[in-house]
């Protein structure tokens, strides 16, 4: 008995075969160009101080971004892959090597501060655990 499947029986499963494609990068690396000058005549609308913010330009990038993708799947390549990781690196390289960011310095409180969320806390455990022990033997006296 054998455990491949016949055609017929593969079909009647709803399971086709596809033929293999292999991803041309020449005509990739094509496409991406295109992809690449839309998103550059979208851009310049844009004002170059706003570049660094995504805000001014989210719909220019989700389109560069999908052109990319939808390209990719059309001629046969994976998305992302290395061809196209490289092309959008250029693109970023391009518009956005002067947006840096910014870190947040993170400084230890003052001293003041440090021993006041110290001592709150096991302040109002203490007199959490005084009112307990008070109710209890209140309670005692009361019985």
């Amino acid at each position: 008995m054998s455990s491949a499947l016949s055609e017929t029986e593969s079909s009647e499963l709803g399971l086709t075969r596809r033929p293999l494609v292999l991803c041309n990068e020449t005509q990739l690396l094509l496409e991406m160009d295109v992809c690449g000058e839309v998103f550059k005549r979208q851009m310049a609308h844009v004002d170059a101080q706003h570049w660094c913010n995504l805000t001014h330009f989210l719909s220019e990038y989700h389109l560069f971004s999908s052109c990319t993708e939808k390209n990719s799947e059309r001629i046969g390549c994976y998305w992302p892959n290395p061809v196209v990781e490289g092309f959008i690196i250029q693109i970023h390289k391009l518009f956005f090597s002067n947006c840096t960011v910014e870190r947040v310095v993170w400084v230890d409180p003052s001293d003041d501060l440090l021993a006041a969320l110290i001592l709150v806390p096991i302040l109002l455990t203490l007199a959490m655990i005084a009112l307990v022990v008070w109710c209890s033997k209140r309670s005692d006296i009361l019985a």
